[in-house]
């Protein structure tokens, strides 16, 4: 596929949801002031820019161009049915998942409802005529929903935060959202109220904490706003259970693991991201593989795991089920059972051994 300097920007702005340019730091504008957010310097914030302490940086134009004009990726289907239709029940007393898509879970636990970066539009994209589409629809119907309490919002890319579907959460369920910092005032247009953390902050709600934990990614929406708002993981904890979210990162030589296993007890659940990892060369930095998840998992010493961001949209060069049929090779060789660490499908739904 040939492509003009003009028509690679828009092919690739549309194609990625408009965050790949920032994310690469292609046309980026060397701001002197963070749009998102004010605040201090500190040792992941250059007071314009986050950033992942001693971690790599975006990969820049030339590797994209690289990218975008290489190999191409494993055509998708344009569709796939879903195998079930799944209408939770309105609360929960111990511990159930039910898988939306992508990295979207409606995570049930102790009468609460919580749901992490939730994606019901068609496309992550800041258009709905152009980028990522999804070719499974959603594991919950939107209307189906029990009452939502809370959001767990990890970051600003489109696959991560779909405004017209937090505009829809508000206006049916008012939920709360817990993101990190600069991501609330993108989101401020929908109306929600949120609790903005730093990594190391934690927030308590009722008798659950909520402990804002690092990753290696990025944030962005556009061309000129990278890592203007952070990017996080959450470690949700009760007297019983601890359970991580990880919307994405990179494996980063394990360092978003070994801190948790350090500072956490037993974790009964890590929900990690498996997908959008093809070609290694470029995306490592940034998207974990699923041997990477189970090395992580492995660190983490969780009981028991799940694999999401995959199989909803395509994102990057692999196909729809290589993250799933990859998963369950890094499994067979690591020797752990394959119903530890599961690649949910969308309306899956997992009762979590106590």
């Amino acid at each position: 596929m040939k492509f003009s300097r003009r028509g690679f920007f828009k092919y690739t702005a549309a194609a990625l949801g408009g965050s790949a340019l920032g994310a690469c730091g292609v046309m980026q504008m060397r701001s002197t002031q963070n749009r998102y957010y004010q605040g201090p310097v500190s040792d992941h914030f250059d007071g314009v820019r986050f950033f992942n302490p001693g971690g790599a940086e975006p990969k820049g134009l030339a590797d994209l161009w690289k990218w975008r004009t290489g190999e191409k990726p494993t055509p998708w289907p344009e569709s796939i049915p879903l195998a079930q239709v799944v209408k939770p029940s309105a609360r929960v007393a111990d511990l159930k998942v039910t898988m939306v898509g992508h990295a979207t879970m409606l995570v049930q636990t102790r009468g609460m409802n919580i749901l992490t970066d939730p994606f019901w539009s068609d496309r992550a994209s800041p258009v709905q005529f152009g980028g990522p589409k999804r070719v499974i629809k959603p594991g919950i119907a939107f209307q189906d929903l029990p009452p939502i309490d809370l959001i767990l919002l990890s970051h600003c890319h489109y696959d991560h935060m779909d405004i017209d579907t937090l505009s829809r959460l508000k206006a049916t369920h008012d939920p709360l959202v817990i993101t990190p910092l600069g991501n609330d005032t993108i989101i401020a247009k929908t109306g929600l109220h949120c609790r903005v953390l730093d990594w190391g902050q934690s927030v308590r709600i009722g008798e659950m904490d909520i402990h804002c934990t690092p990753c290696h990614h990025w944030g962005a929406r556009g061309v000129s706003d990278r890592s203007m708002a952070l990017w996080a993981g959450f470690m949700m904890e009760t007297p019983q259970d601890r359970l991580l979210f990880i919307g994405d990162t990179g494996f980063d030589q394990g360092r978003p693991y070994h801190h948790l296993a350090k500072n956490f007890g037993k974790i009964r659940l890590a929900m990690l991201p498996i997908g959008a990892y093809d070609p290694r060369w470029f995306m490592a930095d940034q998207h974990q593989n699923p041997a990477e998840a189970v090395t992580g998992f492995q660190i983490l010493d969780a009981q028991y795991a799940i694999g999401h961001h995959w199989g909803t949209i395509q994102l990057t060069n692999e196909g729809r089920n290589d993250p799933k049929l990859d998963l369950a090779t890094a499994l067979a060789a690591a020797q752990i059972e394959s119903t530890r660490f599961w690649a949910m499908e969308p309306a899956d739904t997992w009762s979590i051994p106590a």
